[in-house]
């Protein structure tokens, strides 16, 4: 979603006076109240795999009244073409994906060796398709200070002495993303030992990873994971110098929160989905294993985050 706000950037960039309404999963309505290029979020009530064809069929019919100029479908399915097609949307944008023609009729061909990054082949929507690679805005989601005030009272925020470290240590594509708690916890001792105050964030899936890291770490720490909506999680982030992050939404949230982020890749490929910030700092080590885009460690030693050793994040830290 946050890589989505590029694509919105760019359009906005063509047709300044343009109307953005985005079709999302309900949770993604927190970070789209932050981007100004939206003016209004469509709750989409079918979870991810969720065909329905009916239901998608009725949706589509109850947005004809919108009379939307365009489309424009980022998921590759052939189900998330079916509602602007049933919407009466006269040009509907998107690549090829599961043999699309009919639903799309403005589809694109993707080449991945031209378009290697995610936000490319986004904002390469924006425009009829050329030779040329598409500019990239880069996201940039509001800081509203009420809200921001309203967070800090309901968590007993006090103002900071020193500095502010946030850590991310959840991954929900799974363990090969992850950085070992002990590292986390390791960097957020020398933080703490040097004025810093830390704070642990993460949805509830993440809970049990962040509470090992605060307990390693003499329980110092600020653990909000599971315990935020994610205004909240936004709000609180929003107070951080940095961010440690392993390679998540949350990586990307901190980064267009223009926030120093500190990426590590281990499973992933930080050339595909990189945090799109010009100051973020990339710690990949490359090896020769990675990346392999699995969820697990193929190998059973997960070398490729084991071995990035928290001095390499602490460096970076000022």
């Amino acid at each position: 979603m946050v890589m989505a706000q590029s694509l919105f950037m760019a359009l906005k960039q063509r047709h300044e006076n343009c109307s953005i309404d985005v079709l999302a999963p309900e949770w993604s309505l927190a970070i789209l109240e932050r981007m100004p290029e939206v003016r209004k979020a469509i709750i989409m009530p079918f979870g991810h795999g969720k065909f329905n064809f009916k239901g998608r069929k009725a949706l589509g019919k109850s947005l004809v009244n919108e009379r939307y100029d365009q489309s424009i479908v980022l998921p590759n399915s052939w189900k998330s073409a079916l509602i602007p097609y049933f919407a009466s949307i006269p040009k509907r944008t998107g690549y090829v994906g599961e043999v699309r023609w009919g639903l799309l009729n403005d589809s694109r061909h993707l080449d991945k060796k031209f378009l290697t990054k995610t936000v490319q082949r986004f904002v390469a929507l924006a425009a009829e398709p050329c030779a040329i690679l598409p500019e990239i805005p880069q996201p940039r989601l509001l800081i509203d200070p009420a809200s921001v005030e309203v967070a800090k009272n309901s968590f007993n925020i006090t103002e900071a002495e020193g500095k502010r470290l946030g850590l991310c240590p959840g991954a929900e594509y799974g363990p090969a993303k992850r950085w070992p708690e002990e590292h986390y916890a390791a960097v957020a001792k020398e933080a703490i030992s040097k004025g810093w105050e830390v704070y642990l964030f993460g949805s509830g899936k993440d809970q049990v990873v962040a509470a090992r890291i605060n307990e390693l770490s003499g329980n110092k720490c600020r653990d909000f994971a599971g315990k935020t909506s994610l205004t909240e999680a936004l709000d609180l982030m929003s107070l951080c110098d940095v961010v440690v992050s392993n390679d998540s939404g949350l990586m990307h949230v901190a980064a267009a929160l223009d926030i120093k982020t500190i990426a590590l890749y281990g499973s992933s490929d930080p050339n595909f989905t990189p945090p799109l910030h010009s100051k973020a700092e990339i710690i990949s080590l490359g090896l020769e294993c990675s990346p392999c885009f699995k969820r697990q460690c193929p190998l059973q030693h997960l070398d490729c985050l084991t071995k990035i050793t928290p001095d390499r994040v602490l460096a970076f830290l000022e």
